[in-house]
């Protein structure tokens, strides 16, 4: 699965000097730092008063390791602790981290790091989608061999995510093309095959003729031209793998009225699998009266209706026509172009032994995806009319009784039964044959996994000439791809020239037999992965199902919308079965899902052509922008980066120009997650957390200052007025720990978080300065604002508590200040913040004007009556309301509030 990227293929000079630049930035951020330029406090134990560029650099170039270190320290799992499975979407491993990266993976670690806290025990683990396309295009366009391609594109951004400060649980990390995972990929596959889960039919490929190559769709361009040879890409039939997902596709659509709010998901998945209200049937297909050996599924909406069958019905492009069918002679000269042609093809029904005849359809569509339909007169008006146009007999199977209830009748043993309970044993009857019958709709395909390359996990498949296709024994898997090493992007699969991998014995008969050289599609490679992370290195199984139970489902899933769809699909199909095998305890992988959207940028296109150009290419002085060479006016859009396009940000160069925690800070401050973000450094909120981050060092600076003036801190020594402003700061914080505790567990709006933290930050500044020297409520509220704001800034947040920590003559003991911002414990609220006080401040609105508050009881304020009363005998009453006529008066039933309206 790709993450919100292209999979870009950059030359091998290209790669070396990305590498060498991110390694120039690890370096520097490693590389010590000149006696003269600031110092920190954990260098050298003086605080340094101003957060400024050399004394960030500093403190990230301290904390980076450290915090690295301790997040992903390996632990014994303790199941009686409550745990927390956080899990982003894992990348293909192109070479080069992109913003839409940055983002997805600031998200999940600011999540993990907020779940430890709580004193969740949490995996935040990480791997690699390494099969596909790319690399086997690097090898034919490079020499490079796509194993050590993807290896070392791995090792370089393994490397990125460690400078960015993306801390994972790495002792988890999966690589997908590593025979320690695909082998259990092989594993499902036999599993789904021994379940009649997994079949072969012929199936369209795009080809290119020059070539004589199978090619992916991103291989064809929008002209339907091959990106390689150019040649006019044609349709082919060819035998492939289907998994046949719509036998779960009832139970899926289910299962989504017991999940949690997806932010509009789940009604993608429900739109992508359809009503399950009918169901497939198996025929066996006939010519003249003699057995073909050729089978054919046909859709029907009213499987309850199937003895009132006439006809198969079939479409003009059906693969009978077109494929290597043995009947395609018999229907091609039997199709009537524009009418519906009666063959000499006859189908018959598995499940019930009728025999009718095969139709081709005078159209070329039917309902949706459907190419084969059973054609039931009794129950379709348009069914009726085909089978009387051709003369064709049928049944009355339905029968609707005096009082609306409908019953079926001339169907053997289902007669007498009310549809609905014909419905259900037809269905259980062809499912207990295994042909067919399971509800699914006229939308959903089947999964075609085939895929005509070298670099996939390989089909555990052998061809016999006598047994047909046999599955690789369990103790032989893997089955490891052959070391190919010649790739030319021409001719059949590379597989095919592996002859000694290819040519095998039999494992039935002993004979000379050949191996599947079909890869599967990598989308089977990143349907288990999540279940593969509770137990990675298990070498006897996928994973024990008594650590998939504690650990599953994830809590919270996080990636790109464009994966919404199809990948989430396969994971929970993949899910589903795995509850069937039971070897888990949840059907459901995904309890949260948290789908981000695009990091966009401009796009400058010259009107005539549609080249983008990049921005140095670009006048923008004027008005509009225009082309520098020419000034030709430009079509200006904000669209996904890509490198393509000339609009991508180098997330290296950001962390050069602002740090880590800046642009950690900026991502999740820019906007909600599921919100795209329109990157504008200039104006935009890049500015804004840098100024925070300065001004929350100044706090500390401002603490430090205090305690180490010569006088000692008193809680005594405050005067009304200061413990008054004391417990307002005591407010604040516990309503921001509510707030922010809210935002981080329900929403996820990190953005909201940051907007109630910085509010916090301005009434810390606004704090007298005896209140910073003598009240604890300060030192808390600061050592509490510390803490909310580590998971997401964990450097400069480090840094603060160990200025915090060693602060002289600290009041507040219930931190425990020895240990690291990160190992402490998320505040909580309060109890006494959680009372209802005793009394209320009671907003009075006069003809809907404000005009100031009287304090009531607390037992009296939901009282219409007595807060009436005690307003009009308040000083406030007294002053506004006395002598004046009161026509109405109204109590808000949620805020403290009343408003009464008076003559003028």
């Amino acid at each position: 699965m790709e993450l919100v990227c292209h999979r870009v293929v950059t030359c091998s000079s290209c790669l070396k000097r990305q590498q060498n630049s991110f390694l120039g930035l690890i370096k520097w951020q490693r590389r010590l730092v000149p006696a003269c330029v600031r110092t920190i406090y954990s260098e050298t134990g003086k605080w340094e008063k101003s957060y400024g560029l050399e004394t960030r650099k500093r403190v990230e170039n301290w904390w980076l390791p450290r915090i690295k270190d301790q997040f992903c320290k390996i632990s014994e799992i303790d199941k009686s602790r409550p745990k927390f499975y956080v899990l982003s979407m894992f990348p293909y491993p192109s070479g080069k981290l992109h913003m839409g990266h940055v983002r997805v993976y600031t998200i999940s670690d600011a999540v993990a790091r907020f779940q430890k806290m709580r004193g969740m025990q949490v995996i935040n683990p990480m791997g690699w989608d390494a099969f596909g396309l790319p690399a086997e295009n690097a090898a034919v366009e490079r020499g490079l061999h796509p194993a050590s391609w993807t290896q070392s594109n791995i090792q370089h951004m393994r490397e990125q995510f460690d400078a960015l400060g993306l801390s994972f649980t790495w002792e988890r990390e999966i690589t997908t093309c590593l025979p320690e995972y695909y082998k259990w990929t092989q594993y499902f596959f036999l599993k789904l095959f021994e379940a009649g889960i997994v079949y072969q039919k012929e199936a369209l490929v795009n080809w290119d003729p020059v070539d004589q190559t199978v090619l992916a769709n991103e291989q064809v361009d929008d002209n339907g031209c091959s990106w390689r040879s150019g040649a006019k890409v044609e349709q082919k039939y060819l035998k492939q793998w289907f998994i046949k997902t719509t036998a779960y596709a009832k139970a899926m659509f289910d299962a989504l009225s017991e999940l949690p709010e997806w932010y509009g998901i789940k009604e993608m998945q429900a739109n992508w699998i359809g009503d399950c209200v009918g169901c497939s049937l198996d025929f066996l297909l006939k010519v003249n009266g003699k057995v073909t050996g050729e089978k054919l599924a046909a859709y029907t909406y009213t499987p309850e209706a199937i003895y009132g069958a006439s006809h198969l019905y079939i479409l003009p492009t059906h693969r009978l026509l077109h494929g290597h069918s043995s009947l395609k002679e018999v229907f091609q000269r039997e199709f009537i172009p524009g009418k519906d042609s009666l063959t000499s093809v006859t189908g018959v029904n598995l499940l019930t032994n009728q025999e009718i005849p095969v139709v081709i359809s005078a159209k070329n569509n039917f309902e949706n995806y459907l190419d084969t339909k059973i054609g039931i007169p009794n129950t379709s008006a348009e069914d009726a009319a085909v089978a009387k146009n051709l003369g064709i007999s049928f049944t009355e199977v339905i029968e609707t009784l005096p009082n609306g209830l409908e019953k079926v009748i001339n169907s053997g043993e289902i007669t007498g039964m009310t549809r609905q309970e014909a419905l259900e044993v037809i269905t259980q009857q062809a499912k207990n044959k295994g042909i067919g019958g399971d509800l699914t709709s006229d939308k959903l395909k089947d999964w075609l996994i085939s895929r005509q390359r070298y670099w996939g996990t390989p089909i555990p498949i052998i061809h016999c000439r006598t047994c047909g296709p046999v599955p690789v024994p369990y103790e032989e898997l893997p089955v490891v791809l052959p070391n190919v090493t010649t790739f030319t992007g021409k001719g059949a699969s590379p597989l095919e020239d592996a002859s000694e991998w290819v040519n095998c014995c039999c494992p039935r008969c002993k004979a000379a037999a050949r191996r599947e050289v079909d890869t599967m599609d990598t989308f089977v490679d990143s349907s288990w992965y999540y279940l593969r992370y509770t137990d990675p290195h298990n070498t006897d199984r996928p994973f024990n199902s008594d650590l998939a139970d504690y650990w599953m489902p994830v809590d919270l899933y996080i990636g790109g919308k464009e994966h919404a769809v199809m990948h989430l699909f396969y994971a929970r199909f993949f899910s589903h079965f795995c509850h069937n095998l039971k070897m888990t305890k949840h059907k459901e992988p995904f309890h949260k899902l948290l789908v981000q959207g695009l990091i966009k940028n401009q796009t400058f296109r010259l009107t005539t052509t549609g080249q983008c150009l990049k921005r140095e290419e670009v006048d923008l002085t004027g008005t509009e922008p225009v082309h520098l060479k020419t000034g030709e006016k430009l079509q200006v859009a904000w669209e996904k980066m890509s490198k393509s396009k000339h609009n991508g940000i180098d997330p290296e160069e950001l962390v050069k120009e602002y740090g880590i925690d800046t642009l950690r800070l900026y991502i999740l401050f820019a906007a909600p997650p599921e919100q795209d973000i329109l990157w504008d450094t200039k104006t935009d909120a890049m500015p804004g957390v840098q100024r925070w981050q300065m001004r929350l060092w100044m706090l500390v600076t401002k603490l430090t200052e205090a305690r180490t003036s010569g006088t000692m801190p008193n809680p005594e020594l405050l005067n009304k007025k200061e413990k008054a402003e004391a417990r307002k700061i005591w407010e604040q914080k516990n309503l921001v720990i509510s707030e922010v505790t809210e935002y981080f567990t329900k929403d996820h709006l990190f953005n909201a978080a940051i907007s109630r933290l910085m509010s916090l930050t301005n009434i810390l500044h606004q704090a007298s300065q005896p209140v910073i020297l003598h009240s604890v409520e300060f030192e808390d509220a600061l050592a509490v604002h510390c803490i909310m704001v580590a998971p997401m800034a964990p450097h400069i947040a480090s840094e603060m508590w160990k200025g915090l920590a060693h602060t002289q003559n600290k009041l507040c003991t219930h931190h425990q200040w020895d240990a690291d911002v990160l190992q402490q414990s998320w505040p909580t609220v309060d109890p006494e913040y959680l009372q209802p006080p005793d009394v209320v401040e009671m907003a009075v609105l006069i003809n809907n004007k404000a005009c100031g508050k009287v304090f009531v009881p607390q037992q009296a304020a939901r009282n219409f009556e007595e807060v009436h009363e005690l307003v009009l005998q308040s000083e406030l009453g007294l002053k506004h309301l006395q002598g004046r006529t009161i026509k109405k008066a109204f109590l808000s039933p949620r805020t403290a509030l009343i408003n009464f309206l008076v003559q003028e």
